[in-house]
């Protein structure tokens, strides 16, 4: 049984190339930290095998997966079939369809696109398409975030999710600009615009570049066909959340697009301030690769000292983040299910604390949205 990522799957899907602009593949070292993961992997192998369980998803999460996808769609249903009518109230089931569209984002489809809910492919790939009913699209997430966040966290140039459009700065080693010193106040705001993006501009861009890249044709994917496939499932999406309730509800149109933009904005800054600070604090580190393309530590190592948990004693807060305030477990043990994490978080940090590598951890939530603050500040300055 292999929990490690499979480094030299995903890094040959990193094509080298000056030229088109493709990715050029980091090798991690395979000496340091050696000790570490060979005994970290075999405590949690032993965990699964002493207790006789799957390290995929559990009845519980089961239950967890029709709870969130109900959350999200029994509000539009009921909408939809004319049961709920009054302003307020549809102004209120978009609210929840918010925090639906997030719990199913960070519960279940995460988990799924990770390989990591089902030992079956097929379950794993159709869970993982309920991205689609949200607004996202599978295969670009699965190379953004699999592929380049996981492989190369927090590595300038790799890890999309530290590189911006130019107003947010997420490394030290991004260009500097001046609006960047006010990028702690204004960030949160931009947070919330990320499913935004998702339903509109930002999976034809990544297509497009992923293309460019070569990522697309060694994922054994067609530009052409996932574009029409995309198209499609845009169009669908768009008919779903946005046509139909134009069509149906008794409210002026302008206000069902103020109410999907407000439930898409709810969504995305759930996302956003769940994913950043697990990587954007001050404890945390960043990593420009060297000339040779290597990187000093290996994958296990690198991971630690790029990740941070937080609220790890919040039982209510873990059930409805997908578990993902054990990030550190998470980029350990991506294709575990995250039921699993807060058991595992005991072996991570006991052989951490042996082996004298970092276990970074806030005790709150809150604690680590305020530290993540502090580092955009610190960011943000020349």
């Amino acid at each position: 049984m292999i929990f490690w990522v499979n480094l030299s799957l995903l890094q040959n899907k990193l094509y080298m190339s000056s030229t088109t602009k493709e990715l050029k593949p980091l090798r991690f070292s395979h000496l340091i930290g050696k000790d570490f993961s060979s005994t970290l992997n075999k405590r949690v192998r032993a965990y699964f095998k002493e207790n006789n369980i799957s390290k995929y998803a559990n009845t519980a999460m089961v239950v967890k997966t029709i709870v969130l996808t109900l959350v999200y769609l029994v509000p539009l249903i009921l909408m939809l079939s004319g049961v709920v009518t009054n302003f307020w109230l549809i102004l209120f089931m978009f609210v929840i369809m918010g925090f639906g569209m997030a719990g199913v984002g960070l519960s279940i489809m995460h988990d799924a696109n990770h390989g990591a809910y089902s030992k079956k492919e097929n379950v794993n790939k159709w869970v993982g398409r309920i991205i689609n009913l949200v607004g996202g699209y599978a295969l670009n997430w699965k190379i953004q975030h699999n592929v380049l966040h996981h492989t190369y966290t927090n590595v300038h140039d790799y890890d999309e999710d530290i590189s911006t459009i130019g107003i947010m700065r997420f490394s030290p080693d991004e260009k500097w600009k001046p609006i960047h010193k006010y990028q702690y106040l204004y960030a949160w705001f931009f947070y919330g615009l990320m499913t935004v993006m998702w339903m509109t501009t930002k999976d034809f861009q990544q297509l497009k570049r992923y293309k460019d890249k070569d990522l697309l044709k060694n994922f054994n994917q067609s530009y052409k066909n996932n574009m029409l496939k995309m198209i499609v499932s845009k169009l669908f999406y768009y008919t779903l959340i946005i046509a139909l309730p134009i069509a149906i509800l008794p409210i002026a149109w302008y206000w069902v697009v103020v109410f999907v933009f407000m439930m898409h904005y709810i969504a995305g800054f759930i996302l956003g301030i769940v994913f950043q600070p697990a990587h954007i604090v001050p404890e945390t580190e960043f990593v420009k690769a060297t000339e040779d393309l290597t990187v000093e530590n290996n994958f296990a190592i690198h991971q630690m000292q790029t990740t941070s948990n937080f609220a790890p004693k919040s039982k209510i807060f873990a059930w409805y983040v997908g578990g993902l305030n054990y990030q550190v477990e998470h980029h350990l043990f991506p294709n575990i299910c995250h039921v699993h994490y807060k058991k595992l978080s005991k072996i991570v940090k006991e052989t951490a604390e042996e082996f004298n590598v970092p276990y970074n951890s806030h005790k709150t939530f809150l604690q680590a949205v305020y530290y993540h603050g502090k580092m955009l500040k610190q960011l943000g300055k020349a």
